[in-house]
């Protein structure tokens, strides 16, 4: 049994006066008690306690060390207390790690709708194209798109990236309009390399079946703005997600491309060190977050 537990015992034989009532709150027997007060006693080589048919009493040794021990057992409690309360509730420090496109577009302004329902956190966001090693880089959690390898991370779904073809209406009209996917062998590709980066569009027809299209461009690019730009730019036709697209498509500036035929979804997931003893605050912000990416998500984003 260790030293803390001891005392625990010790305190509450004190303040109950009995060596069987204490060893009830401790759903042990009466000599596991008074056994271990004994052990006490013959450790420090001091008598703690005088024992009669009426019950037990503090020696002037007891007395200093029963002060002593509720002290330590108060903190003790106090500190098991404060740290329940913390992993229960959302507050403190919440480290996020994001995509560079989908932290600027989506998340920042979820993050800041997440802080205002919630002001006892703090928020450190970082970006980064790459996947993070959310233990070496201490974060809470992260935000990944398309499907995630098995590991001994915790994981939640939130949700469907859906992605398009589009290109500026001024492109259109000079290079003309595909019809089909074949059509787009003849036109300029403009490529986010992170994802089309074998210059391959897979692309879904209205009936299900997958169609493969090789494409090629003057454009290439890790960065989903850099894409977006040269496609509002008049430069080619773009694979884009709707979010990345969105406003572009509002105003315009872009139109959707052979829109009976679909791109892949990527499916959206918080991830976190790990599925035991998740923390209220990545808790909470998950629930959050599970809450806006429902149907069309990327047309109900907070404004940041």
């Amino acid at each position: 049994m260790d030293r803390l537990q001891a005392m625990e015992m010790f305190v509450r034989v004190v303040e109950t006066g009995s060596f069987s009532k204490a060893a009830k709150e401790f759903s042990t027997t009466q000599p596991t008690v008074t056994k271990q007060v004994a052990a006490t006693e013959a450790r420090l080589k001091v008598r703690l306690l005088n024992r009669n048919t009426r019950g037990v009493s503090l020696t002037e040794s007891g007395a200093l060390y029963y002060e002593r021990c509720k002290s330590i057992v108060r903190d003790a409690q106090e500190a098991e207390s404060i740290v329940t309360l913390r992993q229960s509730q959302a507050q403190g420090l919440l480290r996020i790690g994001t995509s560079v496109a989908f932290g600027r577009r989506v998340v920042v302004p979820l993050a800041l709708a997440f802080m205002a329902k919630h002001p006892q956190v703090q928020v450190d966001l970082s970006f980064d194209d790459r996947y993070s090693d959310l233990v070496a880089q201490g974060l809470d959690v992260a935000l990944r798109m398309g499907k995630l390898a098995d590991s001994t991370l915790g994981a939640r779904h939130l949700g469907m990236n859906p992605w398009l073809l589009a290109a500026s209406p001024k492109y259109l009209k000079k290079h003309g309009t595909p019809k089909r996917p074949s059509d787009l062998s003849g036109h300029n590709a403009l490529v986010y390399s992170s994802v089309q980066g074998d210059d391959v569009w897979r692309l879904v027809s209205p009936k299900g079946e997958p169609v493969t299209v090789p494409v090629s461009g003057r454009l290439r690019s890790n960065n989903l703005s850099a894409v977006l730009a040269a496609c509002r730019n008049d430069l080619g036709i773009a694979a884009l997600p709707r979010y990345v697209a969105a406003d572009s498509l509002q105003a315009g500036q872009v139109v959707e491309v052979l829109r009976d035929h679909s791109l892949p979804e990527q499916e959206i997931h918080a991830v976190f060190p790990s599925p035991k003893l998740v923390p209220g605050k990545v808790q909470a912000l998950i629930a959050f977050l599970q809450g806006h990416f429902g149907a069309k998500w990327w047309e109900t984003l907070p404004k940041a």
